[in-house]
């Protein structure tokens, strides 16, 4: 069975970029970004996104396609990576899908549902009921409707909680009935093999969290921030910022309270590498290394060699 590329995920800080980089070294492979917050243009500090030096030694794609103000959904990564994968075998080299989106991945790799299409208009009417309600009343309203997808949600997880009022509204049917239906189309997950980077040491990952958030201070993304909110044609409730990290800063410059921004960033962070550790330990079949230890770029060379990329 002929191998499409090789997937490498794990949660936010995990070393991800970095051993993709070292992998290059190894042989010709082209990275492809599985990450739904660099395909934006202008948010590039808050994101740890790739710079010039490192784009120009291995090609990378899907960072900067869109504008803020625009959206990107699974369904079109799918169709992306799949483009790009067979124009990189087509070169002689090995694409490498690299990020910590699992949806997409599991788009990829697995299909996706046929869910409704978004309506900016009932979204923008679902924002103002939890304006003037709060999200845990809009997720009370959820599980009156829709037990099943209540109960996965956290009453203040503000994204999902939308999509699936959204979803109930425009069909008049719950999300996990949807959810139920077979998913439209999927490629072999074995043609697209993932290496997991999994930490044994939670904290190992938290203080490379804070690291991370402390270097992106240091280079100046609250500045970053100010000049997106100084465009004029941006808002919190679009995708791009509800990104970890620049919702938590765009908040703080509406209060004009920089102080709590620290924290409640890497505590964001932290979060987010918690859910993204969950979803990768329910995919299966993948490979796992472990990310804080001393043999982890070995261990990935003997995955590539394994599956004929190395």
């Amino acid at each position: 069975m002929a191998l499409l590329g090789l997937c490498l995920a794990g949660p936010t800080a995990a070393g991800k970029s970095a051993l993709a980089l070292a992998l290059a070294a190894d042989r010709p492979l082209e990275i492809i970004s599985v990450d739904s917050a660099l395909v934006y243009r202008g948010l590039d500090i808050g994101t740890a996104k790739p710079g010039a030096a490192e784009r120009a030694a291995v090609p990378h794609h899907l960072i900067d396609v869109i504008e803020p103000t625009e959206a990107y959904s699974a369904a079109r990564f799918a169709d992306d990576a799949r483009r790009l994968a067979a124009e990189i075998r087509a070169r002689g080299r090995l694409p490498l899908l690299v990020g910590g989106t699992l949806l997409y991945y599991r788009a990829l790799r697995q299909g996706l549902h046929a869910l409704p299409p978004a309506e900016p208009a009932l979204r923008a009417q679902i924002e103002a009921e939890a304006a003037a309600r709060g999200w845990p009343a809009l997720h009370a309203e959820l599980a009156r409707a829709d037990p099943a997808t209540a109960a996965r949600l956290a009453p203040a997880d503000a994204q999902r909680i939308q999509r699936a009022l959204e979803v109930l509204r425009a069909s008049g049917r719950p999300l996990s009935a949807w959810l139920g239906d077979a998913p439209a189309r999927a490629d072999d997950a074995a043609r697209w093999p993932l290496i997991s980077l999994e930490p044994r040491s939670r904290a190992w990952l938290h203080e490379r969290i804070a690291q991370r958030f402390d270097a992106m201070l240091a280079a100046g993304f609250v500045d970053e921030v100010r000049a997106l909110r100084a465009r004029g044609d941006l808002h919190p409730s679009l995708p791009a910022l509800r990104c970890v990290g620049y919702r938590q800063a765009w908040q703080a410059l509406e209060r004009g309270d920089l102080a709590p921004l620290r924290d409640a960033g890497i505590a964001a962070t932290r979060q987010l590498a918690k859910r993204q550790l969950t979803a990768l330990r329910s995919i299966a079949p993948r490979h796992t290394i472990a990310c804080d230890d001393a043999g982890a770029l070995a261990a990935a060379r003997a995955l590539l060699r394994q599956h004929g990329a190395g």
